[in-house]
């Protein structure tokens, strides 16, 4: 074997052992993309938020962001109002609010709330079975830039 032959083999070999991962990129939904590795076959969907700086979003300004109860007695169910102001360029659409657990139960707006506009985020906090200092929060699902604004409710609870 001459020279030429065995460096031919160990440059083909060394192309084969180098050879970069292809990655396919396929845009399904504005916002998702889903990367296929060729060379294992893997797939991973991987979520993109795209912010775009000139778009206009709604706000939210909170009068509050957290309540405390104080010392309530573990019979007692109470409720607060968190009252905000859509302080943004466009309507502020709620689309979901979930408690931290079953005992935390948010009420909200349904319907779009103008720029300028005021609206009230009702929140029940029924103690029972607790006992001690509590944190429960509310995360809101929106429009804004964030995506999600989150409010906090406390109690010290006594039996």
């Amino acid at each position: 074997m001459n020279y030429k032959s065995i460096g031919f083999l160990a440059l083909t070999v060394l192309a084969f052992v180098s050879c970069k991962k292809e990655v396919e990129v396929k845009n399904v939904t504005q916002g998702t993309e889903i990367i296929t590795d060729q060379s294992s076959k893997a797939k991973v969907t991987q979520e993109l938020k795209v912010v775009d700086p000139n778009a206009k979003y709604a706000q939210m300004s909170f009068s509050k962001l957290e309540h405390d109860f104080g010392t309530i007695n573990g019979e007692d169910q109470v409720e607060t109002v968190f009252s905000f102001t859509n302080t943004g360029e466009a309507d502020l659409v709620i689309s979901n609010a979930k408690g931290s657990c079953g005992c935390t139960v948010p009420e909200y707006p349904k319907q779009p709330i103008a720029p300028g506009e005021k609206a009230d985020i009702k929140v029940s906090f029924s103690p029972k079975g607790k006992n001690g200092m509590q944190n429960k929060t509310v995360t809101l699902t929106t429009n804004t830039a964030k995506g999600m604004e989150m409010l906090t409710v406390k109690a010290n609870i006594v039996k």
